[in-house]
């Protein structure tokens, strides 16, 4: 059996949000991969106050639906805009916020000790009114090993230039 040898990418830079229309439909690339322990999965519960069972270590989990426990849907989707920004950066902004996420569905549990990576697939970039851009990408977050992904989710980026003052 051969063993999938593949390099790290480098990351896609775009200097204005304009410059990604010509990538709208095209996959971007993905990010590299990202293991999930059983720390970062105790560190999000004492965050989150979510500790439920089949997150934490011990017989419970073991035994339960998945033989050991999975890291929480939402720590995983935690690491997404690092992931993206992984794959690209637009530059000279001023100002880049989360406007949200459409179509989020978790479809796989993460096992501890897995790893995870983000592909991302351009659909849309808007103008929008105070110099803001509004992108859109679909992104599938992938288990390493497995068929299907963790997640799937449309994520919205709003990216501001650094041209617009007083705003």
């Amino acid at each position: 059996m051969a063993v999938e040898t593949v390099l790290p990418q480098e990351t896609r830079r775009f200097p204005t949000p304009d410059a990604l229309l010509a990538e709208v439909g095209n996959t971007l690339g993905s990010s590299d991969w990202h293991q999930i322990d059983q720390g970062m999965i105790d560190g999000f519960a004492a965050l989150s106050g979510d500790h439920q069972w089949i997150h934490q270590v011990g017989p419970r989990a073991d035994q339960g639906p998945y033989a050991g426990p999975i890291a929480h849907g939402f720590l995983t989707l935690s690491l997404l805009i690092p992931m993206i920004e992984e794959v690209f950066q637009v530059d000279g902004m001023d100002l880049t916020l989360n406007k949200g996420l459409d179509r989020l569905r978790f479809t796989s549990p993460v096992p501890v000790g897995a790893q995870v990576r983000a592909t991302v697939r351009l659909t849309s970039v808007k103008p929008r009114p105070l110099g803001y851009s509004e992108v859109t990408v679909h992104v599938t977050v992938e288990i390493k090993g497995h068929t299907r992904p963790a997640f799937t989710a449309d994520s919205v980026i709003l990216y501001r230039t650094s041209s617009v003052t007083g705003s």
